[in-house]
């Protein structure tokens, strides 16, 4: 959990904490978590990235919640605040889901968003 008194940029469902949790393990003991950010991309302009993680970088933002780690890229903090993570499996495809209140638009695949950064 985040320390008293400081707001943490992203949430997880149970769910995506659940996914991180089952990717990291399967690392074969690499990886210590998963770091989220952004890129420049697609045709909405900005896309979500994820990796894997041996160890933190400096700046990076860890969260900690329900047993999953998240490092979040400091040139991203902005636009994930207050994004809840989740883990989706539909009939057609499986994947993470970003419900970020910084998002303008989307396109119309859903590969790529436009995000504006949050007032602090």
């Amino acid at each position: 959990m985040a320390s008293a008194g400081k707001f943490q940029v992203m949430t997880l469902t149970d769910t995506a904490a659940e996914r991180v949790t089952e990717l990291v393990e399967n690392s074969g003991g690499k990886a210590i978590g998963l770091r989220v950010g952004i890129k420049t991309g697609g045709c909405a302009g900005m896309e979500y990235t994820m990796d894997l993680v041996e160890e933190a970088k400096a700046g990076d933002d860890v969260i900690e919640d329900k047993g999953a780690k998240l490092f979040v890229d400091p040139s991203a903090v902005l636009f994930l605040l207050g994004t809840e993570m989740d883990f989706e499996v539909t009939k057609f495809r499986s994947g993470f889901v970003f419900r970020n209140p910084n998002e303008v638009s989307a396109c119309g695949c859903g590969e790529s968003v436009s995000l504006q950064a949050a007032v602090r």
